[in-house]
């Protein structure tokens, strides 16, 4: 064999070793480099003969293309070895589900959007909002109301009572949103169309009542409002909140020192199963209070009880959301899991209307 043939296979398996291109570009330096095994064959071609030419230069030839193809046929090799490397390196599972963006992730807190819910149906029947302070005076949160001294909601049981100013007052966090009627009647004259969703805060907690909770009061007063304005307002909002054709209301007589006569209301439903159903059924359950405002809180609001009248309704906003969704307990409202947010909650552009539907 002669030394052309020897360089040859000798380079070929070189070639054929190379785990990378590094690897390969170092073979193909040592032989088609400047001072490469080839490249000094090939120096030789000008000392020789015509004769040595035809024979020894083509076979010089030969191997310089035949190391040349061998390289580029090795680097496609590992070109294509290199990229499956990689990609199972860098492996992605395409069925992964995709994460969601934040606004599809985020809920609205069932609270917030019974709110909501409220609002556009009372908007509807033309109601503003009022909203007042959370830390309120005895005189709005009690006295304005028609709360006599000594009433037990005055005691400490009941409200959260502030140490006594540099005046002796203490402030109180008020029990009701019911002190914003009177704020209102204060700072404008009928005819007053308004309903009050607020904080409220009282000294008991279990799972069906919390420390700090949620009302939605209602007011009305112009010089004709009745009884029969009330029913009727209490049904369409029921119906209309309860998502149902027709409810079926009762009104029982009670007492509250602000309204006179006083109502509580109970409506017909179905609570055979795990969920009450209302506009079916045969038992009922009591959702609110209502009646005719007090003639001592006209005035007190700086209205005439001879020349204007009104109508009132409060009602727990956490109880009626717990009602119409299902919710068990009153405390996992307040306990931030996400978990439960998730499950219970509103996606946030899905926002309630009379026409779209209001938990659609």
């Amino acid at each position: 064999m002669s030394d052309i043939d020897q360089l040859n296979s000798s380079l070929l398996a070189e070639i054929a070793a190379a785990n990378d291109e590094a690897a390969l570009e170092a073979v193909r330096v040592s032989a088609l480099g400047k001072k490469g095994s080839v490249s000094e064959l090939l120096k030789t071609l000008g000392s020789m003969t015509p004769e040595e030419r035809q024979t020894r230069g083509a076979a010089i030839n030969a191997l310089k293309n035949a190391v040349t193809d061998a390289v580029a046929e090795r680097r496609s090799v590992l070109k294509v070895a290199a990229v499956n490397a990689r990609l199972k390196a860098e492996t992605v599972d395409v069925s992964l589900p995709v994460r969601s963006s934040p606004a599809e992730r985020g809920r609205i807190h069932p609270i917030s959007q019974i709110v909501d819910e409220i609002t556009a149906i009372f908007a509807d029947m033309g109601f503003s909002i009022a909203e007042g302070p959370d830390i309120e005076t005895d005189y709005y949160n009690f006295t304005a109301l028609n709360f006599p001294e000594g009433h037990p909601a005055r005691e400490m049981h009941d409200t959260f009572f502030f140490n006594p100013d540099e005046n002796g007052e203490r402030k109180v966090l008020r029990t009701h949103t019911s002190p914003v009627q009177v704020r209102t009647m204060e700072a404008q004259q009928p005819p007053i169309r308004i309903i009050i969703p607020g904080k409220t805060y009282r000294q008991d907690s279990d799972a069906t009542h919390s420390p700090m909770f949620h009302q939605v009061e209602g007011l009305v007063i112009d010089k004709k409002a009745n009884v029969a304005n009330i029913r009727w307002v209490l049904e369409e909002f029921c119906k209309t909140f309860f998502e149902v054709d027709s409810v079926t209301m009762r009104f029982r007589p009670s007492f509250f020192p602000f309204t006179e006569p006083s109502f509580e209301v109970d409506i017909q439903c179905d609570r055979s199963g795990p969920i009450v159903k209302f506009g079916e059924g045969t038992d009922w359950m009591e959702i609110l209070g209502c009646g005719m405002v007090h003639p001592n809180v006209l005035r007190y609001g700086g209205l005439d009880p001879d020349e204007y009248q009104g109508f009132a309704w409060g009602m727990g906003l956490d109880r009626i959301a717990m009602l119409k969704y299902g919710m068990p307990d009153l405390r996992d409202f307040f306990n931030a899991d996400v978990r439960w947010m998730t499950h219970y909650g509103f996606r946030p552009l899905d926002m309630p209307t009379l026409f779209g539907g209001l938990s659609a």
